[in-house]
């Protein structure tokens, strides 16, 4: 473990790019935490974010010598986290039904609701949102996916795209609304 603070990163890239075990490996434990990360926002449980993270380090292996050291190594990962998990989605949702998506509404909403809630309890109330709705909400809330993206990559429409983030938002405003008052 002391290998892992001595070796800069562009090292063990280098590194891993000739093949060496030792370095995937120190490659890896430096970089789990970060995508387990963003591997959980997009998983409704550890386990499915631990199959995500795995998949996706096997994928950076795979692909290393394609990584352009011009950019920073843990931007081209988080891409691939994210495509994993989004890989991922997608298959699931081929076996959802899309029904009632046409009827969207706008709500108001009480941005003092979050005032007493942490990182963790957000994040606990997005889990309990449908999977179209936790992968739709992160790709555009928080990766800047553009709806019109989101539509291509998910393979619907991007109205649907927009209506699902609604959907989202207004469950997670209902969800934030019922925490707060237990947290009174």
């Amino acid at each position: 473990m002391h290998l892992l603070h001595r070796i800069t990163e562009e090292e063990i890239v280098s590194r891993c790019k000739s093949g060496s075990l030792k370095h995937q490996e120190l490659l890896y434990k430096q970089f789990y935490g970060y995508a387990m990360g963003v591997s959980m926002r997009y998983s409704h449980n550890q386990d499915d974010a631990l199959e995500v993270v795995n998949d996706a380090f096997i994928k950076i292996f795979n692909n290393i010598n394609t990584y352009n050291t011009d950019k920073p190594f843990r931007a081209w990962l988080r891409t691939i986290v994210v495509n994993t998990a989004i890989d991922r989605r997608r298959k699931e949702l081929k076996h959802q039904s899309n029904t009632d998506i046409e009827h969207a509404y706008s709500v108001g909403s009480d941005a003092s609701a979050i005032d007493n809630l942490n990182a963790q309890d957000i994040l606990k109330l997005m889990k309990q949102l449908p999977q179209i709705q936790l992968t739709i909400f992160n790709m555009y809330e928080i990766d800047g996916y553009n709806h019109d993206e989101i539509g291509k990559i998910l393979n619907l429409p991007a109205s649907s795209s927009r209506v699902y983030l609604s959907r989202a938002k207004e469950k997670l405003r209902h969800l934030l609304t019922t925490e707060t008052r237990h947290h009174e």
